[in-house]
């Protein structure tokens, strides 16, 4: 199952009581599950921007105890800084990361919205995809007036919150308001120029940035500003939607950059920022070296730019994600002034647990002799799993190889699509080399109870039927993924590199070992399920699979001996 992971990015009207900002922080890393990636506070904005990632419901959760927390121990009636705000948490946008969609992040932050007004009695405004009205689209429309202006405010019709009182109270006069909304990530990036000249960074990010330049009259920059019929200045749109840019001097590189924020990933993606600001300098004379990432990205931006790269050159995508991500680094050069790793970079890979122990993180011979050792774990079925694992990766090897085959350039997108299938399938499979040993480890767990009481033992009963029902359907989400798999190979084995053709079969061999082994774990564990409705229809849809999988076995297997 794909993990949904979003991000919260609280700005908090603190900066410079370390105090204050621990007690803030603390209520974010209470909540088990939630990363605290970053705490950034500044002293002349009196402010403090706090960056936490995890699921969507401990996320919103920690919001709501952190803009809590603010709400009590940050007074805004005597709040100054140079940053435009207006309450004690003045604003929370909710990022989606992972496998979940801006509308499902508007619903989250409308839901957060909502219990922020009804129980912590702080006004709301719900701001960019959460808004409730276009004109709350724009933070800086909601903030408008900042925090003396909140009472004025509350009082024109047009501009009562969305949630918590519409009234400037004693609370209110104390928390102020805040803006909740839902909003892309927003990517720092800087490009390197093989010149020191701001004014010339700067003419390449007015060429770019979404808000282009201003139209003059004669000369472009010393020019006078051309106005409309309404004496509104007329501006000259950039090249690229969603993104801002100035160009300064970076006295530490001794270079000049175009320094970028790309506001929506999903408008503009970072690669095709990238080749636009290149084409730009380029028709001023001037080169990109190679660009900066400030902060951190989702792992998405330098997958989709890896593939972009890739197609471009017409390999196949269908490689490991690594080699994906090293090409995003090299293309854009985003280790020109300096290393970059994306381990430290990317948010999926800093939420990584690496305290837990995985078997696919073990060498070959690391494995097996875990395999062969006297724990009843790993077994047979996380075995089926790896098998499927391999019988997958044959599959996309010959993908790969045929699609870098010379002479066979004009089919290299569909081997890249059959090697894209098989490595996600892969993926998968891995992932249930592991699974299978947690939901041993789970029946074992439950074996463990405590059965002293009548209300113990049902307890225990029924958490071993839980664990056993699961240790049933892994083995059989095995066997579907394996079976997935045999399109590749049988592929492969009749169209593929012809002198890779025998990998192809040892591949089907590998699948069909993966079926017909976590069949067998299928067989075994729904026996103990005492919902025999439930257990014959897994055990139903298990046998076909079986079955289909012989058929499938055979026919990949004549076609490699007709063809070697």
């Amino acid at each position: 199952m794909l993990h949904k992971i979003i991000e919260c990015v609280p700005n908090f009207s603190e900066g410079r009581d370390m105090q204050i900002i621990n007690q803030i922080t603390a209520e974010i890393e209470k909540i088990e599950g939630v990363k605290l990636l970053n705490v950034d506070p500044g002293a002349a904005t009196n402010r403090t921007v706090v960056t936490f990632v995890g699921s969507p419901e401990l996320v919103v959760e920690a919001a709501f105890q952190a803009i809590r927390k603010a709400g009590e121990i940050i007074d805004m009636r005597h709040h100054h800084g140079e940053h435009p705000r207006m309450g004690a948490t003045d604003v929370c946008p909710i990022i989606p990361i992972a496998n979940i969609t801006m509308e499902e992040c508007a619903a989250l932050a409308r839901g957060l919205a909502k219990r922020v007004g009804e129980e912590l009695g702080i006004p709301v405004y719900c701001y960019e995809s959460a808004a409730f009205r276009p004109e709350r689209h724009n933070l800086a429309s909601c903030r408008a007036g900042e925090y003396e202006g909140l009472a004025k405010k509350f009082t024109n019709p047009e501009w009562k919150p969305d949630f918590g009182p519409a009234e400037f109270n004693d609370k209110v006069a104390i928390s102020g308001c805040s803006a909740i909304g839902a909003r892309d990530f927003l990517v720092a990036i800087n490009y390197n120029l093989n010149t020191t000249s701001t004014r010339r960074a700067n003419a390449i990010a007015y060429d770019v940035r979404e808000k282009g330049r201003k139209k003059r009259e004669g000369n472009p920059i010393t020019g006078k500003a051309c106005k409309d019929e309404n004496g509104n200045e007329i501006w000259i749109p950039g090249t690229l939607k969603g993104c801002k840019a100035i160009g300064w001097y970076i006295e530490e590189y001794g270079i000049a950059q175009v320094s970028m924020n790309v506001t929506n990933i999903t408008v503009t993606p970072v690669h095709v920022a990238f080749d636009e600001v290149c084409r730009a300098a380029q028709n001023r004379g001037i080169r990109v070296t190679g660009a900066e990432i400030v902060g951190l990205i989702p792992k998405k931006v330098l997958i989709e730019a890896g593939k972009y790269y890739l197609t471009k050159q017409q390999r196949s995508l269908g490689i490991a994600e690594d080699e994906i991500i090293k090409i995003a680094v090299k293309s854009m050069g985003l280790d020109d002034l300096k290393p970059f790793n994306p381990r430290e970079k990317v948010i999926e890979y800093l939420m990584e647990d690496n305290s837990a122990k995985r078997l696919i993180d073990m060498t070959c011979k690391g494995f097996a002799i875990e395999t062969a050792s006297e724990s009843p774990a790993p077994g047979g079925g996380s075995i089926s799993a790896y098998m499927g694992a391999l019988g997958a990766a044959l599959g996309t090897m010959v993908a790969n190889l045929s699609s870098h085959k010379p002479g066979w350039d004009a089919d290299w997108e569909k081997f890249s699509k059959w090697a894209e299938k098989g490595q996600k399938i892969m993926s998968e499979m891995l992932h249930l080399v592991d699974e299978d040993t947690n939901a041993f480890n789970k029946i074992m767990d439950a074996f463990g109870l405590p059965k002293g009481s009548d209300a113990e033992k049902a307890a225990r009963t029924a958490a071993i039927q839980e664990a056993t029902l699961y240790a049933t359907q892994v083995p059989l989400n095995t066997m579907r993924t394996a079976f997935s798999a045999f399109e590749i190979v049988e592929a492969m084995a009749q169209e593929g590199n012809p002198n890779s053709v025998s990998d192809a079969g040892v591949g089907a061999l590998a699948l069909w070992s993966a079926v017909q082994g976590a069949w067998l774990n299928v067989k075994i564990n729904a026996a103990g399920l005492k919902d025999r409705s439930v257990a014959e229809h897994i055990l139903e849809d298990a046998a076909q699979i079986a079955i289909d999988s012989d058929a499938l076995r055979d026919k990949v297997i004549t076609i490699c001996n007709e063809k070697i």
